[in-house]
């Protein structure tokens, strides 16, 4: 056997047969040509018979921990795990608790590792200041998940070959000069997350120091998430013209922090043609703010490739806007024309307040804006009917793109065909 996944939540492995076992293989490796482990739950019951299943064999280990876990238990197994798989190339560890027990196992784990093969370190845990000065230069690294916390400064980042960085940190930014003239090869997926009560400048700092990297033009993700209210300058991030998919969380629990105006969306379409996902803000709150039709027109012919959509917009504006028999191409925007249709499938409105008496309007008119529109995702019942809506216009709309002609039912006398 060369890969085990195991799921203890919904197969529980009960203690005696794993007792059993070990007693078949005289305390030897269950299976001895194992090279990928994987544990999806990993119970207090267990966790102890881990190393049973290593050997020098295994190069890929991938363990869910489960909540409430004794700490030097888990500590304990983390520390065997690079003297048991001495060829580790691929770590996940996850959720791992916060305690400094926790930070010196995986720290010692990863010190023993053989840096000149580790590829993945996908460790929800702080680190040592030792670890931080070794886990910034791993040559083969293509896959880095760590954890900061407080006022860490981190070495001159080399990793030439690292592809995804997803790093949390909570209240300071010392961390980020490391990366300034990185090595960074072809960083393609970058996720943050930050516990900070004041997230100040973010991507301004963080475009700062990417561009003196090759990252602008390799970045395909960004993702940053925060629980708090924000109001970032999205502006920022205009050098990254490769994005594919951007998401800025924020909270609008305490207040609509979200400033996003069709200026800002226009530059945003302009600069990231590739954009596929956008989503700024958390689920679009019932506040009277954000782009207007003008700045949804833009975004489609400016990101044709777009599929998912979450941003805080004015419904009634397209109401507004739908008043003539077309919706007018933005004014004074010459660089934005109408190429193919965007294929934008997914839109989620959230609070989005919607004129009753506008339903059915602001239905056509985002019909006519993103034409392959399906699903609307609300917390605001009265968006029910605007969904409802676009999933009859559009089986109505397949029928005529295959027959040519379009059936009312309840019109029994009428039929209209399309030349």
């Amino acid at each position: 056997m060369r890969d085990l996944t195991v799921d203890t939540s919904e197969d529980p492995v009960t203690s005696d047969v794993l007792f059993a076992l070990q007693l078949r293989t005289a305390n030897e490796p269950l299976f001895p040509r194992l090279e990928i482990f994987e544990c999806k739950s990993a119970t207090e019951a267990f966790i102890p018979f881990i190393p049973s299943f290593l050997s020098r064999n295994t190069t890929a280990i991938y363990i869910n921990f489960a909540e409430g876990l004794p700490t030097v238990m888990v500590a304990s197994t983390v520390t065997r795990l690079s003297i048991l798989c001495p060829g580790l190339e691929r770590i996940t560890l996850n959720p791992l608790p916060r305690d400094l027990v926790i930070t010196e196992a995986v720290s010692e784990m990863l010190l023993t590792c053989n840096r000149d093969s580790l590829q993945w370190f996908r460790v929800d845990s702080p680190l040592t200041e030792e670890a931080h000065e070794i886990v910034f230069q791993l040559p083969k690294l293509s896959e880095l998940w760590v954890v900061i916390q407080g006022h860490t400064e981190i070495p001159p980042a080399a990793l030439p070959n690292l592809l995804m960085i997803d790093l949390e940190y909570d209240d300071y930014l010392d961390w980020l000069p490391g990366f300034h003239g990185a090595m960074l090869g072809g960083l393609k997926h970058a996720y943050f997350t930050s516990q900070s009560e004041q997230i100040g400048d973010f991507l301004g700092e963080f475009a700062r120091v990417a561009l003196t990297t090759p990252a602008p033009s390799t970045l395909s993700i960004f993702n940053f998430g925060t629980s708090r209210p924000w109001d970032p300058d999205y502006r920022s991030l205009l050098p990254f013209t490769q994005l594919k998919n951007l998401q800025i969380g924020f909270s609008c629990k305490d207040r609509c922090s979200s400033k996003v105006d069709d200026n800002i969306i226009m530059d945003l379409a302009r600069a990231m043609p590739k954009l596929e996902i956008l989503k700024l803000g958390d689920a679009p709150c019932k506040i009277r703010r954000g782009i207007t039709a003008k700045g949804l027109i833009a975004l489609a012919r400016g990101c044709c490739h777009l599929s998912q959509l979450r941003i805080h917009f004015r419904a009634a504006s397209l109401a507004a806007a739908g008043a003539g028999a077309e919706v007018p191409a933005p004014s004074g925007d010459e660089s934005v024309v109408r190429g193919q249709d965007c294929v934008l499938t997914d839109l989620e409105v959230g609070k989005i307040p919607i004129p009753t008496d506008s339903v059915l309007m602001v239905t056509m008119v985002l019909l006519q804006i993103f034409p392959r529109l399906l699903n609307v995702e609300f917390i605001d019942e009265r968006w029910g009917s605007v969904a409802e809506n676009i999933r009859l216009f559009q089986r109505i709309g397949s029928v005529v793109r295959h027959t040519g002609k379009v059936y009312l039912p309840s019109i029994k006398s009428l039929s209209v065909t399309f030349c």
